[in-house]
C-alpha cells in the first residue's frame, strides 16, 4: 500500500495509502506552509504490516529556483509589461505568499495570504539564517539557526539590525556598570527625616543590613523607629500634599498646590504644634525623597528572600523567580545570587542584577518596549507587544521590577519616556507630552491648531488610521467619528482626542497588566507628591553634571558666547546646585539622563543635536523649550535678576510650562 509524505522546514504531511500498487493516484490535497528559500522534499513509501515501511522513492522541489524560472518565463511570454518586471529580483520569491494590490485612493499595498493581514511597505525575504515555524496550537514563530533562538516577531533586517546593536550595548555593561555606581541622588551624608531620637535611644545595623533600634535606658532592642510608632497605618497624605521635619523633629505638612506649609495635619486636622515658627515654603525634592524613603521603611517586611538568575538567562530567570513570590516578600531585603558567583550580597549584586535586567527587557526580540523615537531612547510600551502570547504576563512582572526598583532605591539603567512617568503618577497626559514621544505629530497637531482649516480645505474626521506589525485598521476617536466632520469649532476637541489618542494607542491592556504588577509591591499613592522629572531621577539616578562639559558642547543662535545674556546664563548655572541643574537639563532636553559620552552625544528628533541656546521674544516673556531639538528660547533680559528669576520660575513651577 504505497502512501506520499511531504516535509518541509520541518513539517511533514502524509497521503492516505492507496489500493492501487501499479498506477498509484492519491487525489488528495495537502497543505504545507512555505518560505522563499524552503525545499520540498517527496518520499515514496510502501506500507508494510508487520515490519518497517520500505522507501520506494524520493523527490525534491527548490521553491526559490522554482519561482524564479517560472517568472523568467512568464517574463519572456509577457515582455516589460510582465507585472514581474515591477519586483526587483530579491521579491521574486515572494509573489506565492503576497499579492500587490491599488486600494480607492490609488495607493498601492501588500496583502500577505498566509497571515491574512496588509501593509503599505513592499513585503521583504526573512534574513540570512532565519526561518518560519509554527508551533502545534497553530501560532506562527520564527528561528534563528545562527543564535539557536526564537521570537513570535517576523524578523526583518532592520530588526537584526537593532538586535544586533541591543546585544553590544549588552556586552558593554559590565564597564559602564563602574560609571552607573557613581551616580547618586544625594551623595553618601546621612539625613534623617525623622530628626534625632529620643534620650537614651541608638541606631544600629545588624550583619544582614538591617536596621534595629537600642533602649539603654529600658535595655531592650526593637526593629520599629521609636519616632515612628502608632504611624504605620496612617494612610498617604491628599495629592499635592507632603510631610517634613523639623530639626527637632516636629512634622509639619507642605502644601504643593497652594504653596503654603502648616504644622495641622491635613488628614486629621490636629496640629503637631501649636503658635510654632512659620516655615517657608521651599520646593525639597530632597525632603521629598527622605519622606518617601520613611514610608518604604514601614512597608518593608523582615528578613530577606533569595533570588537566583543566570546570566544567560537573565530574563527568563527572573520573571520566573519574581512571579512565584508574594508582593510580600518582595518587600524584603533582596539577597540575589549569580551561580558560581556566590558571596554576600550587601546590595551590590542587587544593584547590578536591577541595571542588567532593566536593559534586557529592551531586547528587541520581546517585543515589548521601543524607542520613543528614532533618536529619542526613552522606553515606551510596543503596541505590537500582542505578537508575544505571554505579553501580558510580562508586563505585570516588569511593573513588580520597576515597584521593586523604586521600593529598594535602586537605579535602573534604562529610562521611560515623561508621559509614561506621568501615567505612574496617575496624571493626565495631552499634547504638550507628545513632543518628545513624536514631535512630527506634535507639529502636525500645532499647524491645525493655528490654522483654519476650512480655509484651507482640509477634510479630515474625528477618526485615525494606525498600522501595527503592517496591518492598517481605522480608529473612531468619538462614537462613529468615521462620520464627523472635523471644524474649526469642534477641532479643539479633535485635537484632544487625537493627542490622547496617539500618547496610549494600543496599550491600554499593557499598561493595565504593569500596574497591576506596579500596585503590588508599591501603591500609586506613595508616589503622588513627585512630578514626572523627579520620578525619573528618583528611579534612574542624578549624575554629577560636568559644567565644563555642557559650556563646551553648547551652541547659539542670534547670540555669541560673549553676549550678556549668555554670560548670564552661565552664571546662573554655576551658582544653582546640582537638582536645579538636573531640572533645567529636563525642561531643555525632556531627560535628566544623558548619554554616556556627556554633552558631546546628546540625540535630537532627527539625529546628533548639540545644547542650544537662542534669543527669542521679549524681556517680559519666560524662557521657553523645545524638547526634541535640545533648544532653550532666552529672552533678551536687561538683567541678571531678571534672567535668575524668569529661569527659575521655569524650571521649577507647574510641570510641562513653557514647553514646545
Amino acid at each position: 500500500f504505497p502512501y506520499v509524505e511531504v516535509s518541509v522546514d520541518g513539517q511533514s504531511k502524509k497521503t492516505e495509502k492507496c489500493n492501487n500498487t501499479n498506477s498509484p493516484k492519491w487525489k488528495q490535497h495537502l497543505t504545507v506552509i512555505v518560505t522563499p528559500v524552503s525545499k520540498l522534499n517527496f518520499r515514496v513509501w510502501s506500507h508494510q504490516t508487520l515490519k518497517s515501511d520500505v522507501l520506494l522513492g524520493s523527490a525534491a522541489l527548490d521553491i526559490h529556483e522554482t519561482l524564479k524560472s517560472n517568472s523568467m518565463k512568464r517574463k519572456s511570454e509577457m515582455g516589460s509589461t510582465s507585472e514581474c518586471h515591477r519586483f526587483p529580483q530579491e521579491y521574486l520569491s515572494l509573489l506565492m505568499l503576497w499579492e500587490q494590490r491599488v486600494d480607492q485612493h490609488g495607493r498601492v499595498y501588500y496583502v500577505d495570504h498566509v497571515e491574512k493581514r496588509t501593509t503599505w511597505d513592499r513585503p521583504e525575504p526573512l534574513p540570512p539564517s532565519w526561518e518560519r515555524r509554527v508551533d502545534n496550537m497553530g501560532r506562527i514563530y520564527y528561528v534563528d539557526h545562527f543564535t539557536r533562538t526564537t521570537t513570535w516577531q517576523r524578523p526583518t533586517l532592520e530588526s537584526v539590525r537593532n538586535y544586533e546593536q541591543w546585544q553590544l550595548q549588552r556586552s558593554q555593561l559590565q564597564g559602564a556598570m563602574q560609571q552607573f555606581n557613581q551616580r547618586f541622588i544625594y551623595g553618601n551624608k546621612e539625613f534623617d527625616p525623622l530628626g534625632p531620637l529620643p534620650h537614651g535611644w541608638e541606631k544600629r545595623t545588624d550583619s544582614n543590613g538591617r536596621v534595629y533600634f537600642v533602649n539603654h535606658n529600658t535595655r531592650i532592642t526593637q526593629w520599629e523607629d521609636p519616632r515612628s510608632q502608632g504611624q504605620l497605618n496612617e494612610k498617604p497624605l491628599p495629592e499635592g500634599w507632603e510631610m517634613r521635619f523639623t530639626v527637632d523633629g516636629i512634622p509639619y505638612f507642605v502644601d504643593h498646590n497652594r504653596r503654603t506649609t502648616t504644622y495641622i495635619d491635613p488628614r486629621t486636622g490636629k496640629s503637631a504644634l501649636d503658635n510654632g515658627p512659620q516655615i517657608a515654603y521651599v520646593r525639597d525634592f530632597k525632603a521629598k525623597v527622605h519622606y518617601f524613603r520613611f514610608w518604604c521603611q514601614q512597608l518593608a517586611m523582615p528578613q530577606h528572600i533569595k533570588i537566583t538568575v543566570s546570566r544567560k538567562t537573565l530574563f527568563e530567570d527572573s520573571f520566573q523567580q519574581i512571579m512565584s513570590f508574594s508582593p510580600q516578600d518582595l518587600r524584603r531585603r533582596l539577597w540575589v545570587i549569580f551561580p558560581g558567583e556566590e558571596g554576600l550580597d550587601y546590595g551590590g549584586v542587587a544593584r547590578e542584577w536591577f541595571f542588567l535586567l532593566s536593559h534586557e527587557v529592551l531586547n528587541p526580540m520581546y517585543c515589548l518596549f521601543e524607542y520613543a523615537g528614532k533618536d529619542n531612547y526613552c522606553l515606551q510600551i510596543n503596541p505590537a507587544s500582542y505578537i508575544n502570547p505571554d505579553h501580558l504576563k510580562y508586563f505585570r512582572f516588569i511593573g513588580r521590577f520597576i515597584a521593586m526598583a523604586l521600593f529598594h532605591g535602586k537605579f535602573i539603567d534604562t529610562g521611560f519616556s515623561l508621559p509614561f512617568y506621568k501615567r505612574i503618577l496617575n496624571k493626565a497626559v495631552g499634547l504638550k507630552d507628545l513632543e518628545s514621544v513624536d514631535p512630527e505629530f506634535y507639529n502636525s497637531l500645532i499647524w491645525v491648531k493655528e490654522n483654519d482649516i476650512e480655509e484651507c480645505g482640509l477634510e479630515m474626521f474625528f477618526s485615525v488610521d494606525k498600522e501595527i506589525l503592517g496591518e492598517i485598521k481605522s480608529h473612531d476617536l468619538k462614537p462613529n467619528g468615521s462620520n464627523i466632520l472635523v471644524t474649526e469649532e469642534n477641532k479643539e476637541d479633535y485635537i484632544r482626542l487625537v493627542a490622547e489618542w496617539r500618547l496610549s494607542r494600543g496599550v491600554e491592556e499593557q499598561t493595565q497588566a504593569f500596574f497591576e504588577g506596579f500596585n503590588e509591591i508599591l501603591p500609586q499613592q506613595y508616589l503622588q507628591y513627585f512630578d514626572a522629572k523627579e520620578l525619573e531621577v528618583l528611579l534612574c539616578g542624578m549624575q554629577e553634571i560636568d559644567l565644563n562639559d555642557w559650556q563646551r558642547h553648547t551652541i547659539y543662535r542670534h547670540y555669541t558666547r560673549t553676549s550678556r545674556q549668555i554670560v548670564w546664563f552661565w552664571q546662573f548655572v554655576k551658582e544653582i546646585d546640582n537638582e536645579k541643574r538636573m531640572r533645567l537639563l529636563q525642561f531643555v532636553t525632556g531627560t535628566c539622563r544623558l548619554p554616556v559620552g556627556g554633552f558631546a552625544d546628546l540625540m535630537g528628533s532627527n539625529g546628533p543635536q548639540k545644547f542650544c541656546i537662542e534669543k527669542v521674544g521679549k524681556e517680559n516673556w519666560l524662557p521657553r523649550s523645545h524638547t526634541c531639538f535640545n533648544r532653550l528660547d532666552l529672552p533678551p533680559y536687561k538683567n541678571y535678576e531678571q534672567l535668575k528669576e524668569k529661569l527659575l520660575f521655569a524650571i521649577e513651577e507647574t510641570e510641562g510650562f513653557g514647553q514646545e
